[in-house]
Parts: structure tokens; C-alpha cells; sequence
């Protein structure tokens, strides 16, 4: 297991082999708890704050009972120690979940032995102020008692190993790693990718560092003591002998299956099949109903549209052949079935101008 900042967890399975080598099995897994770290975060802010004015009120009432302030100084006081509360439940439950899923992940791939980054050996220097604070909040002290508790009750031990250079060295030949942003960026400087320029190895950080963490556990087994205080499983240094030994071996590809040709050889079409159905579709049954037959619609039309069937005239949109049924433009008649257009002057006779002309008498 790895801690890591954003990932908390970072866990792989490695095995040693009797000839004295180091596999890694699969690519390993992440315990992510973005959403827990975040609300976190807003709750330390926010016991900051409340700390910050309850100090503030302290120095303006001076433990004066009678002070106007005084009832206000009381009600952020309670109010801090809610938001303590809240805390304290919430790495609670956050230490039992990461601590659950690392022995699951252990007993699912029949593991002995879990080994661990001692946290007394870690160095957070020229990490910032802010780095230093984000770590000092994932409780991973807390993580570690429930792994060994829940570790003990399947029967497997819990070992810590010194942190030292688990991300920085190469897992397979040892050499300083090149920490990248991305693999699509190698030629940005940054710390979540690594890259081995002896060996071309190339990974996440995480998960070089837990190939790093299970090499060193595995070689250094001799070295492990038990603390007489914790009764805690602990590998307190790192010998260089048994280091250089502590590497995983690469993973080799697949093995090929036998090739060899025992008959002729299947004709194959140098265009490929077109993606397209091989069977006809069923042919549905005729009318407005049913599915669309194979093919595309014919764009010639064999019949006349719907409207035509309502015995139109020149002026009329539609005439209705039985009761009123205002069904509108969606059976193509128009907006109305009742509707009728204003007649075209040429449909009307022209005036005759000649009938009231004659002589005056």
C-alpha cells in the first residue's frame, strides 16, 4: 500500500518467486475519497474561523460574565465544538473505509502479508505550507489501527516499511525517475507520471511506489521486528545488500501460440464486408401501420395526398366529410377543416358597365 494525496490509497499485488524474483500481478487499484477530503477541508476552514473569532471574543469580554459579547462568545464556543464533532465522526469513517477496502483488496488476491510506508519516516519538506496541511489531514494513523484490526481477524500480518525513495527510484532497475505531468506530455516537468530513461518504464507515481513498497517488504522479511509497545509489525531500516535485490521484474508479453500452417490457407477479400444487415427485414403489413420496409422510401408517389380525398374545391382548405374534427395541419389539410380561402378575382364575372347607359330623355 502507497499513501498518496488525492488517490489516499494506492494498493498492488506482488509475488516472490522461489527462484528469488519479484512479479507484480495486474496493474493494482486506487482508493479514491475525493468527495470525503473536500468536505474535509470545508470543515477545517471552517473550525479555523469559528477558533479565530472565539479568541477574538475572548480578548474583548476578558471572562467578563456580564460583557455584552459574552452570550455571543458562548454560542460560537458550542458551535466549534459541533464542527470538532463532525470532524472526528467524519475521519472515523473515513479511517474504517480505507482500512476495509485495503484488507478486501488483500484477501481477494490471497495475500500474507500487507506491507506498509512507514508514516514515522516520512519527510514533508519543501512541500508548502498548504501540502504539509492537506497531508497532515488524511489520517492515516487512524487508517493504519483499523487495517491491522481487520488484517488480524483473516490472519494477515500488517508490516511497515522506511518510505524512503519508494517514488523516486525506478521499480525495475532502480535509476532516479523523470516525473512528468502526463504521458501524452512527457516534456512537462511534474509529479504524477514517471518515467525511467534507463529502462523505459513508465507509470503512475502511485503505482511505481507500491512496486517499490512490496519489493523492499519482500526482500527485507529477515529484517522484520515487532515493536514492544504497539506489538506493531515494522522493517526499521533498509540494507543496501537485500535493496539491490529488491526490484519487480518486467512484465514480458504474451506467450504465442503455435503458428504453423497444417492446411491451406482461408481466401480472404481484400475489401472488407460492408456493415450492413445480412438478412431482409420482415415485411410488415400494408398501411399508414407497421415498419418501413427494407430499403429506402420511393420518392414517387403512387397516390394522392389525404387532403385530395376531401372533395376540394378552388377556395376550400378543407371540407369535412363527416362531423367536426379539427385535427389541424397534422393530417396535411391545412390548419382547420373548416376553414375557407377568399376567392380569387378571376373566378369572379366581370361588371358589366353597359347596362344602365342610354339616352337622357
Amino acid at each position: 500500500m502507497d499513501w498518496g494525496l488525492n488517490t489516499l490509497l494506492s494498493a498492488g499485488v506482488a509475488r516472490l518467486h522461489d527462484n528469488g524474483t519479484i512479479t507484480a500481478v495486474g496493474a493494482g487499484g486506487m482508493f479514491r475519497a475525493t468527495g470525503v477530503l473536500a468536505k474535509q477541508h470545508r470543515l477545517r476552514h471552517l473550525s479555523e474561523h469559528l477558533h479565530a473569532k472565539i479568541d477574538q471574543y475572548q480578548r474583548i469580554t476578558s471572562g467578563d460574565d456580564q460583557h455584552p459579547l459574552a452570550a455571543k462568545h458562548v454560542v460560537l464556543t458550542e458551535e466549534f465544538r459541533h464542527v470538532c464533532d463532525r470532524r472526528s465522526n467524519l475521519n472515523d469513517a473515513l479511517a474504517w473505509s480505507a482500512a476495509r477496502w485495503a484488507v478486501d483488496q488483500a484477501i481477494a488476491a490471497g495475500a500474507t502479508v500487507i506491507y506498509v510506508e512507514d508514516l514515522r519516516s516520512m519527510e514533508a519538506k519543501s512541500m508548502g505550507r498548504t501540502m504539509n496541511t492537506r497531508m497532515s489531514q488524511q489520517v492515516r494513523g487512524q487508517i493504519m489501527d483499523r487495517m491491522r484490526h481487520l488484517a488480524a481477524e483473516v490472519g494477515i500480518a500488517v508490516a511497515t516499511v522506511p518510505a524512503r525513495n519508494t517514488s523516486k527510484h525506478c521499480p525495475q532497475c532502480l535509476v532516479p525517475l523523470r516525473h512528468r505531468k502526463a504521458p501524452d506530455r512527457p516534456t512537462v516537468a511534474d509529479w504524477k507520471w514517471a518515467i525511467c530513461a534507463s529502462c523505459g518504464y513508465q507509470s503512475d507515481r502511485d503505482t511505481g511506489a507500491w512496486k517499490r513498497i512490496a519489493a523492499r517488504g519482500l526482500t527485507h522479511q529477515a529484517k522484520t521486528v515487532t515493536e514492544r509497545t504497539s506489538g506493531a509489525m515494522v522493517i526499521r531500516s533498509v540494507v543496501d545488500k537485500l535493496e539491490a535485490k529488491a526490484v519487480v521484474a518486467p512484465t514480458t508479453g504474451k506467450t504465442s501460440r503455435d503458428r504453423s500452417k497444417t492446411g491451406p490457407t482461408r481466401p480472404r477479400s481484400t475489401r472488407p464486408a460492408p456493415r450492413r444487415r445480412r438478412a431482409p427485414s420482415p415485411t410488415g403489413p400494408y398501411g399508414p401501420a407497421g415498419k418501413r420496409p427494407e430499403g429506402h422510401a420511393h420518392t414517387g408517389r403512387r397516390r394522392l395526398p389525404r387532403a385530395a380525398h376531401r372533395y376540394q374545391g378552388v377556395t376550400t382548405i378543407s371540407t369535412p366529410s363527416s362531423q367536426h374534427r379539427p385535427r389541424g395541419a397534422a393530417l396535411g389539410a391545412g390548419f382547420h377543416l373548416h376553414a375557407h380561402a377568399t376567392p380569387p378575382r378571376w373566378t369572379e364575372p366581370a361588371p358589366d358597365t353597359t347596362s344602365y347607359t342610354g339616352s337622357l330623355s
